[in-house]
């Protein structure tokens, strides 16, 4: 079933989805796939009207080619603990002394079964923050070929001056599409990721209105890869603009300039094709029981306020493109 589902961005995202919906105990799951949406948006974004100008086909491929092993990565470590969870639900007994055969950390194997005897959603729903993003340290983010393609290249560190590693809830609010998240900084960093990580938890499941906001906007609007899905008066998944360079700014206070063309942001499948990975690389991240540390709960307030950074973000990015002569090679 696991690979079945992991075939590309979109069907990983629904997954989660799908299965949150049957499960909402689970809260990662709905936190895995407001992040997959992201990850979509990301990969199609480098064929979009602005990160394309700004990078040559072979960088594309390289950005695309580092999301996209990541979303594989976590997928095909979360979903089987999700399986093994519907199945010990099913046969009302724990199975989790399988997650070992299917390659998963032992650490998880001891939340699980904590889980499983004090419906604890929290410290499950953060226990898989660490895990997911400990597994991929090891694979991705300390990887020498991902450090010298992605992770030290200009490319990326002017994404990060521009802020352009925003994370976006969408949901609706009286009528009207609000956006929620944060920005990603520090990317190379587990500790930052794990923090943001429980941010972003706090961002959909502190305020019980909020996410109901957040999950009715999910369910109405199936994931395609296009950042229309939540901006259609900005991006379009059809290329409306000219070839070429881009000779005059479009946007102003996230609002088009007169008659401007939208944004071309492509649906996931016309912008890249599947991909065939090799299997994940073997080996238990967990080594150090401090950890734990992770799993207490911080009454730290958070916002989510993004859309006025997310405009200024998408104004600095087509200004850059604009400015661009040779800035990226």
């Amino acid at each position: 079933m696991t690979m079945m589902l992991n075939i590309n961005n979109i069907t990983r995202t629904q997954a989660y989805l799908d299965f949150y919906l049957q499960y909402p105990e689970i809260h990662w799951a709905f936190l895995g796939h407001a992040v997959s949406r992201n990850g979509g948006w990301n990969m199609t974004d480098l064929k979009g009207d602005l990160l394309s100008r700004l990078m040559n086909e072979m960088k594309q491929e390289e950005f695309f080619e580092f999301l996209e092993r990541g979303n594989w990565l976590i997928f095909q470590d979360a979903f089987p603990q999700f399986l093994l969870y519907g199945e010990s639900v099913k046969r009302r007994r724990s199975l989790f002394y399988l997650l070992p055969c299917f390659g998963i950390s032992r650490f998880m194997e001891v939340i699980w079964n904590d889980f499983w005897v004090r419906r604890d959603s929290y410290i499950l729903a953060i226990a898989q923050i660490v895990n997911e993003q400990s597994y991929l340290e090891a694979r991705m983010i300390l990887n020498p070929l991902y450090k010298e393609k992605v992770l030290h290249t200009l490319e990326f560190v002017l994404q990060d001056l521009l802020s352009f590693n925003q994370i976006l809830f969408p949901s609706i609010k009286n009528g009207k599409a609000e956006l929620s998240g944060m920005t990603i900084h520090q990317f190379g960093s587990l500790h930052e990721r794990i923090i943001l990580g429980k941010r972003l938890y706090r961002l959909l499941f502190k305020d019980r209105i909020k996410h109901q906001e957040i999950l009715s906007w999910c369910i109405a609007h199936r994931h395609t890869g296009s950042r229309k899905d939540y901006w259609p008066h900005i991006f379009n998944d059809v290329n409306e603009g000219l070839p070429g360079p881009l000779q005059i700014r479009r946007l102003k206070n996230c609002r088009l300039i007169g008659s401007s063309p939208r944004l071309y942001s492509p649906k996931l499948e016309h912008a890249w094709p599947n991909v065939k990975h090799e299997p994940a690389e073997p080996g238990d991240w967990f080594d150090d029981c401090s950890v734990v540390h992770y799993l207490v709960e911080s009454e730290e307030s958070i916002d989510g306020n993004i859309t006025g950074d997310y405009c200024e973000t998408l104004q600095n990015l087509e200004l850059a493109v604009l400015a661009k002569k040779a800035v990226f090679i």
